[in-house]
């Protein structure tokens, strides 16, 4: 059972919400501006809440990345409310633990004979605009790729609901799930979708618009700027030198030279030269597009530049790594990843919650 909600999460009447036993699964972004409460106040409140499910460390700390929840953990609750901010990029971890979480409450609901029907939890999700806005860049996965990441474009353009909307119906689920629409909270209308740091490698605007190519540093020799202030803008590594070997450029942002030294990472404590990615407005930035075609030209000039474990799991495409491992040309893998960005569209559309529908870059 499906639905979609268009009044807050406070004025919901199900009785599993008022009079059940109540699981909040949420990050510091379940934060509502017109009671100055964080969301699971409602039911703590209303005497039922009965358990809290956040990340284990304060909410810019590297090692407060994933939300862990169990079986056993779930057992016993009547409804399960989720309120965390994606941050538009596929790879993302919190949202890839809500996929999780659906999968588990799936395989649950499987397990269960009709007598027990209940006993699975009924799954909210409060949704929140996507902070990179309704453009998709990128391919759907081509390949296995990692555990309870979406069928979706690495730039999806959907917001958590919708998301959450397209796994729902990949699994063939059963067990209720329900949307509590973007509009109907206030905190959306008074707040950006980026003001609430959504993670500790996400902590404002730009870093939403770029990790949707800009991810796929994180699984080579170059840091994206993980362990700095701005993730995801800066690129660059102790072997790179700027300006010697300039890398190419693309419509929307310019490349600043610099040097950074991250705070944590494999390279934590040294000292990264490499580029910023500045945006420059007036023209969308491509940015997969953009990072493909960087990482091809540092692989071709700079003998320590590798791709690590998992990045192939992380792209799931095999079109785009024959480019990246040299084998093709770009003008190929531009066409491939055109006509896969149409084809996620028209996907997308089918599970569009929302009058706006995500759309790619011209």
């Amino acid at each position: 059972m499906f639905s979609f909600r268009t009044t807050a999460l406070d004025d919901q009447p199900d009785r599993a919400l008022i009079y059940g036993r109540v699981g909040c699964f949420c990050t510091q972004n379940c934060w509502d501006t017109a009671s100055g409460q964080y969301m699971y106040e409602i039911f703590r409140r209303r005497g039922n809440l009965a358990g809290i499910f956040t990340p284990t460390d304060s909410e810019l700390s590297p090692d407060a990345s994933h939300i862990e929840v169990d079986e056993d953990a779930l057992v016993g609750l009547n409804a399960l409310v989720v309120e965390i901010q994606d941050s538009g990029a596929r790879y993302f971890g919190y949202t890839r633990d809500v996929l999780r979480l659906m999968s588990l409450l799936d395989a649950m609901d499987r397990e269960l004979s009709t007598e027990e029907e209940c006993a699975v939890p009924s799954l909210y999700i409060v949704d929140h605009p996507n902070p990179a806005g309704r453009i998709a860049e990128g391919t759907m996965p081509l390949l296995d790729t990692e555990p309870w990441t979406a069928k979706v474009a690495h730039r999806h353009g959907l917001t958590l609901g919708e998301l959450c909307h397209v796994h729902y119906g990949e699994l063939g689920a059963r067990f209720p799930l329900h949307i509590i629409s973007a509009e109907a909270t206030e905190s959306n209308r008074v707040l950006m979708p980026w003001v609430i740091a959504p993670s500790a490698d996400v902590p404002g605007l730009f870093s939403c618009r770029l990790q949707g190519g800009g991810g796929l540093w994180e699984l080579t020799t170059v840091c994206p700027g993980i362990g700095t202030a701005r993730p995801y803008e800066y690129i660059g590594a102790p072997f790179i030198q700027p300006g010697i070997r300039d890398l190419p450029q693309a419509g929307g942002a310019m490349l600043r030279p610099c040097s950074f030294t991250p705070a944590y990472g494999p390279y934590a404590h040294r000292r990264c030269f490499g580029y910023q990615i500045l945006l420059t407005g007036g023209e969308e930035y491509g940015c997969l597009l953009h990072t493909l075609r960087m990482m091809r030209h540092m692989k071709e000039h700079y003998s320590q530049f590798e791709f690590l474990e998992g990045f192939e799991a992380r792209l799931a495409d095999p079109v785009i790594w024959e480019y990246l491992k040299g084998n093709i040309t770009f003008d190929i893998v531009q066409e491939h990843v055109k006509g896969e960005e149409q084809k996620w569209i028209r996907k997308a559309k089918r599970y569009t919650l929302y009058e706006d529908s995500p759309f790619r870059i011209k």
